[in-house]
């Protein structure tokens, strides 16, 4: 697996990789209850954020609180799917991280060791949180069509414990082979560039680094 030190601001960085979204497990038919209510909600996720996605091209009209609606769907999607850096972690025991040519190894070494830490803090934390808000969400099993807000704090609690899973394995178990790259040192030098003077040249670097989703993302986090 290779992770991505991408610069986003005056000593800041982020840790980036494209990892594909693993595919949901159907559940067997000696499955508890639960495992087969998470598989449910989760399919049924997956068809809210499709929808959401096509809303806007689809020619039909919609309210304000659909818009509203859907806006948050795509917006709860791009978050979780950034999270998958550290969910593709778990499972590994030794990884690339490539990081910018204008910065010391040492120093990258460092950046990566606060970055997991950090992620086991605020994951840890948020796991507790959102655990005990999905619990209390049952209340809404009443509410006529689909609990929307059981499956977006399903899916957190799944997302922070597989995060700080991820975290962990990287900063206890993962042996990191550090690799300096030009193109994110250029990309560092784009980071106070206005976004549409950047724009083709943030495009040509994520071209070359073969990241599609790397222009969106360096753009929300140099906001």
């Amino acid at each position: 697996m290779t992770v991505f030190l991408v610069p986003a601001g005056q000593g800041r960085y982020e840790l980036y990789s494209e990892a594909p979204e693993e595919p949901a497990s159907v559940p067997d038919d000696h499955a508890g209850r639960f495992k087969r209510w998470a598989h449910s909600a989760q399919v049924q996720w997956h068809a809210l954020v499709d929808a959401a996605r096509r809303a806007p091209h689809d020619g039909g009209t919609h309210g304000r609180f659909a818009r509203w609606r859907d806006s948050v769907i795509c917006r709860l999607a791009e978050s979780i799917a950034e999270q998958r850096t550290l969910w593709s972690l778990r499972k590994e025991t030794g990884a690339t991280m490539r990081f910018p040519s204008t910065m010391a190894a040492a120093g990258a070494r460092s950046v990566l060791d606060q970055s997991l830490a950090r992620a086991q803090r605020h994951h840890g934390k948020w796991l507790i949180v959102d655990l005990v808000l999905f619990l209390a969400s049952g209340i809404l099993f009443f509410v006529p069509g689909p609990n929307v807000i059981a499956y977006y704090l399903l899916f957190r609690v799944v997302g922070h414990l597989n995060s700080w899973r991820g975290a962990r394995q990287g900063a206890q178990q993962i042996v990191w082979t550090l690799e300096s790259d030009a193109n994110l040192g250029e990309l560092g030098s784009l980071v106070d560039v206005p976004d549409a003077a950047r724009a083709p040249l943030v495009a040509e670097i994520a071209s070359r680094l073969n990241l599609p989703r790397l222009t969106a993302f360096f753009r929300r986090v140099t906001a």
